[in-house]
């Protein structure tokens, strides 16, 4: 009888803890099921809002890492996607063009979070325009319209420029990341406002990292000379990071990385190759690498390894986050830059 009686004990135990277990898991689920569904239309933005949201975000990139948003097309897997998000997160200022067809056919009805919103937009105006047009006059120094940074260059790219055109890159400045980080974080919050305070710690939290990596930026590249502060890279979105830390881009193409450039466009920067001290040629993640070849075989400049723009890399690499592709960027610019001892 006593055998029996223990026995039953031991199953009304087991059972307590199988019920206990199923009741776990079952709060797991809830829990996870109670996070909020975001999309973001680029890595990037993706990895932002998974900094500021936490373990409260289910967080998706239309456009994933080492893809070139340029040239995206949506599927019908990111129609379904964007159907079931509750939160969009994109960058506007004309960067996402494939946008709006892909919200007309998901019918989403959640959230738009624009991330750029309040940033200082650099504009091409009419005189920089017609100024690309002669290959001895390429320099557009945005300096005075942005109280800092060097002289930015287009390659002779007139073809690919309209006056007033926006150049939507504004993530490639730190303290533009941290308006897209507070947005974020304000986007969240009125999707989620039981948790509003947790996203809007994360956000300050994390834009002190990004003024620490900024200042550090800054200090490597102040002994640095700014006439050897001229690199090539493949598309024209470096822009916002030439006003911020003073160096000059020659872009091959304009600012879409599909874009191809004429064979004149080529020569020009051939020639001013020759004719200037161009530290380095980069080469983009998701652009096409045969035309930067060419020219770095043509003028014996130097490659620099690749730069991070538009697309993070994929997770794992050092560049897989957005201040990590940050601090990728600037390590190789500064490695490049800095004079021999």
């Amino acid at each position: 009888m006593r055998r029996r009686v223990l026995a039953a004990g031991a199953m009304a135990v087991l059972c307590a803890l199988g019920l206990a277990g199923h009741a776990s898991q079952a709060l797991a689920a809830q829990a996870a099921s109670e996070k909020i569904k975001v999309v973001a239309t680029f890595s990037i933005l993706a990895d932002m809002a998974r900094e500021v949201g936490g373990g409260h975000v289910d967080v998706a990139a239309i456009v994933g890492p080492n893809s070139d948003a340029h040239a995206f097309e949506p599927t019908p897997a990111d129609v379904r996607e964007l159907a079931q998000a509750r939160v969009l997160v994109l960058n506007g200022l004309d960067f996402e063009g494939w946008l709006p067809r892909l919200l007309a056919s998901s019918g989403f009805k959640g959230l738009q979070v624009l991330a750029s919103d309040g940033v200082h937009v650099r504009r091409l105006d009419a005189d920089n325009v017609a100024g690309e047009a002669n290959a001895d006059d390429h320099d557009h120094d945005h300096a005075g319209e942005h109280g800092h940074g060097e002289a930015h260059d287009h390659g002779g790219h007139h073809h690919e420029h309209a006056a007033g055109d926006v150049d939507p890159h504004a993530w490639q400045d730190l303290t533009n990341g941290a308006i897209y980080a507070r947005n974020i974080a304000e986007g969240l919050a009125a999707a989620d406002p039981r948790n509003a305070y947790y996203y809007r710690q994360r956000a300050e939290m994390y834009i002190q990292k990004m003024g620490k990596l900024d200042a550090e930026i800054k200090s490597s590249l102040k002994d640095i000379p700014p006439q050897r502060r001229v690199v090539i890279t493949s598309h024209d979105a470096f822009g916002y990071f030439s006003d911020a830390y003073g160096i000059r881009f020659i872009s091959v193409a304009g600012f879409s990385s599909a874009a191809e450039p004429s064979a004149a466009d080529v020569a020009r920067i051939i020639d001013r190759c020759r004719r200037e001290h161009v530290a380095a040629i980069f080469i983009e993640n998701m652009a096409n690498t045969k035309v930067v070849q060419q020219i770095a075989r043509e003028t014996g400049v130097p490659t620099g390894g690749t730069l991070y723009s538009d697309a993070l890399a994929p997770p794992g690499e050092p560049a897989s986050t957005y201040l990590g592709m940050f601090s990728w960027n600037a390590g190789r610019l500064i490695r490049v830059l800095k004079p021999a001892p």
